[in-house]
């Protein structure tokens, strides 16, 4: 997990996300852009009121003993980074279990004297970040390159990357790291980065970069040599294997970040050969185990997504709306067995509808509509890890409200969510639900956190939100908690907080959100946020800047991070590790655990209860009132039963829909779907089919069987499209694929004398007019020609193909696939 923490001049800071590996902390702006300390707000927008508070709750608070104060006193450990002025810091866990961590302080150097760089020190922490070291040395005081941070790879591998001017180098340097930091290898590389060095996902040897002339670069050895692959390259990612995707830009391509007309390549022998997927793609992406990309097919049409489930060896444009200039596409969330896909609506409404996927990424079937994507290209929809099958987003409803919505099975119903027990609505609300606040609120500075949940802590959220009608920037934001997987909610602390799971959930710790002033209390719960403790971890206040734990919420000690403006004016960082393993010391036995039945708050009958996805699982997990620690070695542990099918675990085949009376898919009146026509691998595909398939995951068993109905057999498309990307040759005879047309080109090759030339020409156009009469609209020659008749000249084939990616193309293609 990397944190940043940015201050420029001294300026306030603010959490701005939870993630991953990676949480960045910038100044309390926006993403960058500093402001002065008097004016700095957190529950809203620069000039509004101030927010009102939402509907009552009282938040359990349990007193601290001194006992329980002397042990937590005796373990928190303060570190002061005296004398560094440094303008963002960068905390970066190193290995699972490891207890390093790595903390990078730079400071930038003024525009004018951008030749001089700046300054960058290391500092080191074996011990959980209790203490730290200074080991600047081993990095021979190098100044870092603080937009890329510290590259942490498989093992225990470390690169950073140093910034040093172009002019009269011949490339940047890199310092890498096989033993967690405790030793660094400096190596000059042969050509300078434009963004950071990519790990491949389990070989920590295998480093992809991309230079700042559009060079592939690929290293086999960690970085100790470097070979160039190709030229020309707009971006990449790693595919399963050692399967490495590319976009790059055509030899002939008239300007190098030309979108529209990107080719898409792939090698799986690590750059010794490739293979050209598709042409004229926008922009790719890879994610679970589907390749996709978005096309222009025509110069007249908008984009189509393609999807691939082999790696592209096989490609089919997926069953969705096309998208124009005007629109986008967004991967919202993926996995091996299906996909959540975002499709704008035209203008700047805001808001688009949300598609689920088959396991193939071709036949995708509505989820949402008006699903909410603000104009900054924002989307609140979230993955609550903690229980399989929940997906939280929100809405923009026809009155123009924002609304919360959740679903239990993987996008296949949606509903709001239950008004939190301990809280009642005012009177005069209509509608009384709990509405969370997103990645939407956190970029308008409204809450610090959005929902967080973890696979280890089985059946945990915890979010900001408001309760009643629809979500509202103007009331005061609370955390709520769910222990259910989002099914039922409670009201746990006022106003805003900076929140994170520790100890498998076992022990939940929050730091209040300050809109003035200093922080220095912490709060912990170790009963899933019902009742709080509070700690002064230290006797003179900072400003906060973040939470960092070790990744994998099983640690039990946390660090608050910070700065004390020092008498110069300058910030001194400061660290406060809290180590809870010593007031939680006793080992939890099997009396501390219960069996839990997830997804049976749903209710329904006994022998569906718990049923999801045709599936019943049920958990082994810490009850609530057990104060003790699940510790490091604690996995998960869950049994599973399959359901029997029924029509619920399917869905609507192609060419067919849900009878509202009796809920059966029966077939579309014919030509009813004439504007959802796909290809299956692309070729024309017979699709034998019942009318249902499968829920992509759905492990029903019995029951409901496809084997009772009648298979029909329907065609998904009308005509047949070469199975690859169209070919661009040098030569015009390539491009006459039809019988025709090549006895059309003999005749031509074996004309002689003017009379036969003219008679060979007339015979041209007349079997001309006949191919274009009979041609399909995506057979992209015959356009093309038939496009130059109407003008009455025909230019060279090579620049008119080469060109047609980019008539009609908006500069700024916003898919949101990279």
């Amino acid at each position: 997990m990397i944190w940043r923490i940015a201050v420029l001049g001294g300026l306030w800071v603010s959490l701005l996300g939870v993630g991953g590996r990676t949480v960045s902390l910038q100044p309390d702006g926006s993403r960058g852009q500093g402001r002065a300390r008097s004016g700095r707000e957190t529950g809203g927008s620069p000039g509004t009121s101030k927010p009102l508070p939402g509907p009552p709750f009282t938040s359990c608070r349990l007193p601290l003993t001194p006992a329980e104060h002397r042990v937590l006193d005796d373990n928190t450990h303060e570190t002061g980074f005296n004398g560094d002025d440094g303008s963002h810091v960068i905390l970066t866990w190193v290995g699972d279990g490891t207890g390093v961590v790595l903390v990078l302080s730079t400071i930038s150097a003024p525009l004018e004297t951008f030749l001089q760089g700046g300054s960058s020190r290391l500092y080191r922490s074996t011990d959980y970040g209790k203490s730290f070291h200074d080991i600047s040395h081993r990095i021979n005081n190098t100044f870092m390159r603080e937009e890329f941070g510290v590259s942490v790879g498989p093992g225990n591998s470390v690169l950073l990357t140093a910034d040093i001017p172009v002019v009269d180098n011949p490339g940047g340097i890199i310092f890498t790291s096989t033993d967690a930091g405790a030793t660094f290898k400096f190596i000059q590389l042969p050509f300078h980065l434009a963004q950071p060095i990519t790990n491949h996902f389990f070989n920590p040897d295998y480093l992809v970069a991309l230079s700042i002339d559009g060079g592939l670069w690929l290293s086999l050895d960690f970085g100790a040599k470097w070979t160039k692959v190709h030229d020309g390259v707009h971006s990449f990612s790693w595919g399963a294997g050692v399967n490495l995707f590319f976009s790059c830009s055509r030899v002939d391509a008239v300007e190098a970040d030309e979108r529209g007309d990107l080719l898409l390549k792939r090698t799986k022998d690590l750059g010794k050969t490739f293979t050209t997927i598709h042409e004229d793609i926008y922009s790719f992406g890879y994610i679970g185990a589907f390749l996709f990309f978005s096309v222009m097919e025509d110069s007249r049409s908008p984009r189509v997504m393609y999807f691939s489930s082999d790696q592209g060896d096989t490609f089919s444009r997926a069953l969705l709306p096309s998208a124009s200039t005007e629109q986008f596409y967004s991967i919202l969330d993926g996995d091996e067995d299906m996909l959540f896909m975002h499709v704008d609506n035209p203008g700047d409404t805001f808001f688009g509808t949300m598609y689920t996927s088959d396991d193939r990424g071709i036949l995708f079937s509505k989820s949402l509509e008006r699903h909410l994507f603000d104009g900054q290209r924002k989307s609140d929809f979230t993955n609550i890890t903690s229980l399989r099958g929940v997906y939280l987003t929100n809405r923009l409803d026809e009155d123009g409200r924002v609304r919360s919505v959740i679903s239990f099975n993987r996008g296949g119903t949606w509903r709001q969510l239950n008004k939190p027990e301990n809280v009642d609505c005012r009177e005069q609300t209509k509608n009384c639900n709990l509405h969370i606040h997103g990645e939407h609120s956190r970029n308008n500075r409204i809450v610090p956190m959005v929902a967080l949940s973890e696979p280890t802590a089985v059946g945990l959220v915890i979010a900001h939100g408001t309760v009643g009608d629809s979500l509202s920037s103007s009331q005061h934001p609370d955390v709520f908690v769910s222990s259910d997987g989002g099914y039922n909610w409670r009201g746990t602390l006022r106003g805003p907080h900076h929140y994170s799971i520790l100890d498998s959930g076992g022990l939940i710790v929050a730091v209040e959100a300050q809109h003035e002033g200093q922080v220095k209390t912490i709060k912990f719960s170790t009963d899933e946020g019902q009742c709080w403790k509070l700690y002064n971890f230290t006797e003179q206040p900072f400003f906060f800047a973040g939470l960092a734990s070790e990744p994998g919420t099983r640690a039990m000690n946390v660090s608050v991070w910070g700065f004390r403006p020092e008498e110069d004016g300058q910030p001194m960082w400061v660290a406060v590790t809290i180590d809870f393993q010593s007031l939680i010391t006793r080992e939890c036995d099997d009396q501390d655990y219960e069996e839990w039945l997830a997804h049976s708050t749903a209710g329904g009958d006994s022998e569906r209860k718990g049923c999801v996805l045709g599936v019943k699982e049920t958990y082994r997990r810490l009850k609530k009132q057990s104060v003790c620690r699940n510790g490091k070695s604690f996995v998960v542990s869950k049994k599973q039963s399959p359901c029997l099918c029924t029509r619920a675990d399917f869905l609507c085949d192609y060419g067919y829909y849900r009878h509202v009376n009796t809920s059966e898919c029966v077939r579309q009146p014919n030509g009813a779907n004439k504007t959802l026509e796909i290809c299956l691998d692309g070729e024309e595909d017979e699709l034998l089919t019942a009318g249902y398939r499968k829920i992509p995951s759905n492990k029903c068993e019995g029951g409901f069987s496809l084997q009772t109905t009648v298979q029909t057999v329907i065609r998904p498309c009308g005509t047949k499209p070469s199975p690859g990307p169209p070919a661009r040759s040098s030569s015009p005879e390539t491009d006459f694929d039809t019988p025709r047309e090549r006895l059309v080109l003999i005749l031509v090759c074996a004309g002689a004398g003017v009379i036969v030339l003219v008679a060979v020409v007339s015979a041209l156009l007349a079997v001309k007019r006949v191919v274009y009469k009979n041609s399909s609209p995506t057979y992209r020659f015959s356009n093309l020609q038939k496009q130059d008749d109407d003008s009455g000249f025909t230019p060279d084939l090579d620049n008119v193909i080469s060109s047609n990616g980019t008539v009609g193309q908006h500069d700024s293609d916003d898919d949101l696939i990279e």
